[in-house]
């Protein structure tokens, strides 16, 4: 009698930096159980540099595919064999995936995720954005915001070309920007009393504040939002789109 063979088992995971709190593994250990996904499963692997991601590829041979998240976005290009033509036009990768010849492909569905999020929210009167931030995250929700036609001003600590300060903004740049957008780690847990260094007087019932970070479900910026009557959404629907779009990538 020919023994059958047993299917392989596939592995997937998350790369980041003191990632413990990620969404990520639980989300999809979740889904495969769910779905009765049995010959998979999905880990967090805590890189404390990124010069350690060659040598958790050698020795996961069966790891096929992989979110990245904060801080390696962009630091991981380099180490890839090549990029989709969304993910180099944004210049920052959030899903990696294993062919079965071994090479490394860069995509990025973080620009999906914030898009399909955050359109039941927009009105026609958010015309212009403020993107608190410069990282990978910040380069995806830009491309987004650009292709469903919203301005986007991007805000740093340090003067950059085409973008503010935080010391550059007043409240005729406030008011002339409904829509505002948090893309740094302020806020997060457990350092939840954090946020950005905003003008937070100049908000009104007419702006939208959206933040990507999902833990706590409403951070210190989302509360500041909150208190002068703006619309606000956190960043957790966004990483269920992106999720979801990551998966359909590996499958295919």
């Amino acid at each position: 009698m020919v023994k059958k063979q047993e299917k392989k088992v596939r592995n997937f995971g998350l790369i980041g930096k003191n990632i413990s709190y990620s969404f990520s593994a639980g989300y999809f250990s979740e889904k495969f159980q769910k779905e009765g996904i049995l010959d998979c499963t999905y880990e967090n692997f805590d890189l404390q540099d990124i010069s350690e991601f060659p040598k958790l590829i050698k020795s996961k041979p069966n790891l096929i595919g992989m979110n990245v998240t904060i801080p390696y976005k962009e630091q991981l290009i380099p180490y890839l064999d090549e990029l989709h033509e969304t993910a180099a036009e944004i210049g920052a990768v959030n899903t990696i995936k294993r062919t079965s010849g071994g090479k490394l492909i860069g995509y990025n569905t973080d620009y999906y995720g914030f898009q399909k999020s955050i359109e039941p929210f927009l009105k026609p009167t958010h015309k212009q954005a403020l993107i608190l931030g410069t990282g990978g995250a910040s380069k995806a929700v830009v491309y987004a915001l650009k292709k469903i036609q919203i301005i986007p001003v991007l805000v740093s600590r340090n003067k950059i070309h085409n973008g503010l300060t935080y010391s550059d903004l007043n409240k005729y740049i406030v008011e002339n920007h409904l829509l505002i957008i948090n893309c740094t780690p302020l806020g997060t847990f457990p350092n939840v009393e954090a946020k950005p260094d905003f003008p937070y007087q100049f908000l009104s019932a007419k702006h939208l504040l959206y933040d990507l970070i999902y833990n706590p479900d409403e951070t210190a910026f989302l509360k500041m939002g909150k208190a002068k009557g703006a619309t606000i959404c956190n960043g957790m629907e966004m990483l269920v789109h992106q999720a979801e779009k990551a998966w359909e990538i590996w499958k295919s």
